[in-house]
């Protein structure tokens, strides 16, 4: 089954050419089935490719999922085109008063602010808490997975020494979790980070399970008991260059950035970076869209938000 979207999204042309199934408003409407509703909130300053990287991961599904794309109204997007934040987002105010059956949270590159200096974060709580009420199940990315745990649970994050960046295998902690139906015992995924949540802030607290920690990343997924909050701080949806791309945009800034680690062969950039990350992610997004929102979500859960 397709994934709905606006017919001139730029990230149509380039999922139809990996041959998935996508599905314009127009024809959607005819479909007489009830389709999941899924909000990403997109905090990423790159957001045409961070869009194509998770409709990418929802698209490979069997369920019909419309999308709407949020971005927050208090910070103005330098790297995004007006017209399209315009043409094809909402503001939180706009979705406020609806209810989705998943929210995806992205992450942000605001690791070396406070988290009360972000200058959109009262906006980001509201949205955070909203989600509570209104949303059956929320996937927060890497920043947004940090704020959020330090939001809900008073958990809070840790400046590393260096960026954390790379391909780093992880240990999946409860194979029985429905997550990682399909998972090798471990697996790879990438991290691109300045800052960490540790395991033992997450063990003290009550309503909370880690399910993959990795020996040189560090802890990577938890999720809420009731499966209402799940907590990735890696990036599944990388695309094989995003770590490149970062790399030789840090080098360009004069950072002096540390070679993302198990990404090139040889560890030479010159090489075409390894991807071996593909498989798996496509598994959890699966996962997460089937049995976290798909099976869980009572059937008339978005109707009765709508018409509330």
């Amino acid at each position: 089954m397709p994934i709905q979207i606006p017919a001139d999204l730029p990230a149509r042309s380039a999922l139809e050419s990996e041959n998935i199934f996508v599905m314009t408003d127009e024809r959607a409407i005819r479909q007489d089935i009830r389709p999941l509703d899924i909000v990403i909130v997109n905090l990423m300053p790159t957001k045409i490719a961070t869009e194509t990287q998770l409709l990418r991961l929802l698209g490979n599904s069997p369920l019909q999922v419309n999308i709407t794309l949020l971005r927050t109204a208090e910070h103005q997007s330098k790297n995004t085109p007006l017209q399209h934040l315009e043409r094809f987002y909402k503001t939180f105010s706009e979705i406020r008063h609806r209810s989705f059956d998943g929210m995806i949270v992205t992450g942000a590159p605001v690791e070396h602010l406070p988290f009360e200096q972000v200058d959109y974060w009262q906006e980001l709580l509201d949205i955070m808490t909203y989600a509570n009420g209104h949303v059956f199940s929320t996937l927060y990315i890497c920043w947004a997975a940090q704020a959020a745990l330090y939001h809900f649970y008073g958990v809070p994050k840790y400046e590393l020494p260096e960026k954390r960046s790379g391909i780093f295998r992880h240990q999946v902690l409860h194979p029985d979790c429905r997550l990682f139906r399909g998972f090798d015992d471990d697996f790879p995924a990438p991290h691109s980070r300045h800052t960490e949540v540790r395991a033992e802030d997450v063990r003290r607290t009550p309503n909370l399970r880690i399910l993959a920690e990795s020996d040189e990343a560090g802890l990577t997924l938890v999720e809420s008991l009731d499966h209402s909050q799940v907590f990735m701080t890696g990036h599944l949806e990388y695309d094989r260059g995003t770590l490149d791309a970062e790399y030789r945009r840090d080098l360009a800034r004069g950072m002096d950035p540390h070679v993302p680690s198990h990404y090139y062969p040889n560890d030479d950039p010159s090489q075409l970076p390894r991807m071996n990350w593909r498989a798996h992610a496509h598994l959890f997004y699966n996962n997460w869209l089937n049995y976290y929102v798909y099976q869980e979500t009572p059937y008339d859960f978005v109707m009765q938000g709508q018409n509330s």
